[in-house]
């Protein structure tokens, strides 16, 4: 299983960046799948989830309202779009998926993980 991120960059704040994760070996529609991040000098956390069969997202409470989990069927890739983008939301995004299938949010831990995607956000 391979998961790839790419979109991240350099934007101000008040701006949107949407990313994507191209997975291959793994659907994004069978498995439960996951943003995480990890800012810097912080532990990684979640972002966002979005189950396998119903599609039922979550987030987590800093994104809320401002950031969107999907997912293309049909060319396998999970997206996150982040808008209205804070200083806070800086830092390594990935990209996870859990192996099981037909697996919900929240997941028992995801097992598979993309390299990450920077997103800097500047003041």
């Amino acid at each position: 299983v391979q998961l790839v991120e790419s979109g991240g960059g350099l934007v101000q704040a008040g701006g949107s960046l949407r990313l994507s994760c191209a997975a291959s070996g793994a659907s994004v529609t069978s498995n439960a799948m996951a943003w995480y991040r990890q800012a810097p000098g912080k532990e990684r956390e979640e972002v966002s989830c979005i189950s396998s069969s119903d599609g039922v997202t979550n987030y987590a409470d800093s994104v809320k309202d401002r950031f969107i989990i999907y997912r293309d069927n049909a060319k396998n890739i999970l997206y996150l779009q982040m808008n209205d983008l804070k200083f806070e939301d800086t830092g390594v995004y990935y990209c996870a998926g859990d192996r099981v299938e037909g697996s919900t949010c929240p997941t028992a831990g995801m097992n598979y993980w993309g390299k990450g995607t920077l997103v800097t956000v500047s003041p």
